[in-house]
């Protein structure tokens, strides 16, 4: 499978109708953003199962400040419609395969239950 782009018309349904989606936020301009590219292709034609999205920061700044995108690449995971992993920065391949074997890993039942135990503000 390849990336798909993700808009604010599209990325709540998309992140909540799939059970892991991987997010790159990137820019044209963005030298590390383009340097990722080919990595998080790779990733996304190997694992076909998960939805690797992209979000154009400079097409989409209300999403990307709705995400508190800072800095670019930023690649977020979602996992049920949890949000997982943020990081910013490029990743090798090696550390972008160890994040989705993490997720993958993850036991979303504890983590709706440390949710669950936050204090609402």
């Amino acid at each position: 499978m390849t990336t798909q782009t993700l808009t604010a018309g599209n990325f709540q349904e998309t992140i909540a109708s799939r059970d892991i989606v991987l997010v790159d936020f990137w820019a044209s301009w963005c030298g590390p953003c383009r340097m990722f590219a080919p990595v998080y292709e790779a990733a996304a034609t190997e694992h076909a199962d998960l939805v690797f999205g992209k979000v154009d920061t400079e097409a989409e700044q209300e999403l990307a400040a709705a995400a508190q995108i800072s800095s670019i690449p930023t690649l977020m995971a979602f996992r049920d419609g949890i949000l997982v992993f943020s990081q910013p920065g490029a990743l090798p391949a090696a550390a972008l395969e160890q994040v989705i074997d993490d997720v993958r890993a993850l036991n979303m039942d504890d983590i709706r239950s440390q949710l669950a135990a936050q204090p609402t503000a």
